[in-house]
């Protein structure tokens, strides 16, 4: 199985299935002598951490990171740091109605098709559990970028019909999400159904200087769509004015330069701070969409695996929404781009910093 490494310069690797023995990850080209803090690390992972809230799966795990190496008294010692989170709250059993049937918008039938055998139990590898690992990478590669004071914030936006745009609709927590209360008899009534639904994730940057990102193939919002489709759930991506640009005359769309002190800016943000696939200095704005989860508690038809019609009954753990644990996890990839992206800058700006 190809495709489980992200990253040019910092390679995040990540392994591990949904309930094996663990999930975890090789982090490749993170510099020395950079601070690990392993609080914050962990601060991370619990944010992702499920059973929280009524509204995500109620599996339990603690989602204590083991680091395996590339870490010596606390800084990074410039060698693969390798990271493992065990899996404890497994309950295999509760897949086994699935071994021989489809479930519908799941990954067991294309799964099933390029490698000629599945781990039905959860989704194995196409389970979401292995963004354990990439929240994991992504919290070195915060460490980093705060050094440059680089910050990245993701704030839910939408949820189903429910746009946000009022800081009191969604409370951000370190660990949780607290909505408002119409919000949470909507999730209310889904769970009781055994329904699920999707929202949007609205993603900032801020502090990146202009001159980040290549151009062509490893465009800076390349690399950040990349990142954010392989995601499990996500459907769609859009930075800047996104897909409202398609109505916006050049003369309304155009961002205009000016000089602020002596610093360029422009004017409007419409390119989302970055332009030509390079960062422009302003800050880069994007929003990423995710699916209602496919789990569902209620019967759907499917077929089995010898293409027989049958009625998949509804049960198991499953979230009814998974847009508040994704949040962690949109800014780890965010963090791993930006990262890897500064890391092959031609001046090094990353890379010069740590070695101070």
């Amino acid at each position: 199985m190809a495709g489980n490494s992200f990253g040019k310069a910092l390679v995040l690797t990540t392994f591990g299935e949904s309930h094996g023995i663990a999930v975890g990850g090789v982090l490749d080209g993170f510099p020395s002598n950079i601070n690990i803090d392993i609080d914050f690390i962990q601060s991370e992972l619990n944010r992702r951490r499920p059973g929280l809230d009524f509204f995500s799966s109620p599996r339990h795990e603690d989602d204590l990171i083991e680091i395996l190496s590339g870490v010596f008294e606390g800084r990074s010692t410039g060698a693969p740091i390798a990271f493992l989170v065990y899996n404890h709250d497994q309950k295999p059993a509760d897949y086994e109605h699935l071994k021989d049937v489809y479930r519908p918008s799941h990954a067991d039938f294309t799964y099933q098709q390029k490698y000629g055998i599945r781990d039905y139990r959860g989704g194995g590898r196409s389970s979401a559990r292995e963004t354990v690992a990439r929240v994991d990478g992504g919290a070195f590669a915060k460490l980093l970028l705060h050094q440059r004071k680089i910050n990245i914030n993701a704030r839910i936006s939408q949820i189903g019909g429910y746009a946000l745009n009022d800081p009191g609709s969604a409370v951000h927590y370190e660990k949780t999400v607290i909505f408002n209360s119409d919000i949470i008899r909507f999730l209310e009534e889904l769970k009781i159904t055994g329904d699920t639904i999707g929202g949007i994730i609205s993603c900032t940057i801020t502090g990146v200087p202009a001159g980040i990102g290549e151009p062509v193939f490893d465009k800076l919002q390349a690399d950040l769509a990349k990142a954010m489709m392989s995601i499990n759930a996500v459907k769609g991506f859009e930075y800047g004015s996104g897909f409202a640009c398609a109505a916006m005359k050049g003369s309304e769309h155009n961002d205009v330069f000016t000089n602020e002190a002596g610093k360029i800016r422009t004017l409007s943000n419409n390119s989302g701070g970055i332009q030509g696939g390079i960062s422009n200095g302003m800050e880069i704005t994007f929003r990423v969409a995710f699916k209602p989860a496919s789990t569902l508690m209620m019967d759907q038809e499917t077929v089995t695996v010898s293409g027989e019609k049958t009625i998949l009954k509804g049960k198991g753990r499953h979230d009814v929404c998974v847009v508040p644990r994704a949040l962690p996890i949109v800014e780890a990839m965010t963090a791993l781009v930006m990262a890897d992206q500064g890391l092959r800058n031609s001046d090094g700006f990353l890379l010069r910093k740590a070695m101070k």
